[in-house]
């Protein structure tokens, strides 16, 4: 098959979308910040467009970039068919999609099946926040790890906990929100190649993508992901959906994946609520935890 393909990301080239979409392509994958742009450019024409994918839909739609959405949605024709992708889709957000989808048929997996076969997942009590950095000091006492992701909740603590690892002689990589697309493409490209074995991240990672302010408004750049055998979430994350999309980065395709969870006493609640939620059961870490990743 001979498709002509291209991505519009925020942070390439402008000259290069339009150089490339005005010489015809049948599938444009981007951001919506820049397929918009090349929409008004009239660069990207939408007349023969037959299908809108919105992949992470729930992402867009709930972080306050539903105008772009609809904005590319009501220059498209009205026969268009629209697909809505991701492993979770609250309900507030599937009432939303009424306002660009009639009568749609909803394939939805049940919750308990989305915690993804293949994945043990653990926590370590931990008191206090201090301690976090000594239990991961102890976890790569304990553990060969080939290659990992460790979460942080907040760009500061990533920048805060890369520089006290590195500072400890440990090689890590590190990527949030904050990084032009450039850096982000080489830091992945030397964590892909094996250069460095762990990355320590935002949920840009979870997701495969950030929000990043830009002079022409909010837009998203794009991470391209793979999958790893262990997780580390330094932080629990602060909702139960970014949880599966965490541990959703390992054990995939037959692999088998490990995810480790600091747990604070405040953080109990949290950890139950993702079990209830979910259906799964979050164990603690067992001594032999190395014979499992």
């Amino acid at each position: 098959m001979n498709i002509q393909a291209h991505s519009c990301i925020g942070g390439k080239s402008v000259g290069e979308d339009i150089r490339k979409l005005e010489n015809g392509v049948h599938v444009v994958s981007g951001t919506p910040g820049r397929v918009c742009d090349m929409i008004k450019r009239r660069t990207l024409r939408t007349r023969a467009i037959k299908l809108l994918i919105l992949d992470e839909s729930d992402e867009m739609l709930s972080r306050g970039f539903k105008d772009q959405i609809y904005d590319v949605y009501r220059h498209l024709p009205p026969e268009l068919q629209v697909c809505l992708i991701s492993a979770t889709l609250p309900h507030e957000i599937l009432e939303m999609t009424s306002k660009f989808m009639t009568d749609p048929i909803r394939i939805l997996v049940k919750r308990d099946e989305l915690t993804l076969e293949g994945i043990k997942q653990f926590f370590v009590a931990v008191e206090r926040e201090e301690w976090k950095f000594d239990t991961l000091c102890d976890l790569y006492d304990t553990l060969t790890i080939t290659q990992a992701v460790i979460f942080c909740n907040t760009k500061r603590k990533v920048d805060w906990l890369t520089e006290k690892m590195r500072s400890n002689n440990f090689t890590v990589s590190s990527m949030h929100g904050d990084m032009p697309q450039k850096e982000r493409d080489a830091i992945m490209a030397e964590f892909r190649d094996g250069a460095t074995r762990v990355l320590i991240t935002t949920d840009v990672w979870a997701r495969g993508l950030d929000v990043q302010q830009a002079s022409l408004g909010r837009d998203y750049y794009v991470c391209h992901f793979f999958h790893v055998s262990l997780v580390i979430n330094y932080d629990l994350p602060n909702n139960r959906e970014l949880y599966i999309h965490r541990i959703g980065r390992s054990g995939r395709f037959g692999r088998k994946g490990v995810a480790i969870n600091f747990v604070k006493s405040d953080d109990i609640k949290i950890l139950r609520d993702i079990e209830q939620y979910y259906s799964t059961q979050i164990d603690e870490m067992p001594m032999n935890v190395a014979d499992l990743i």
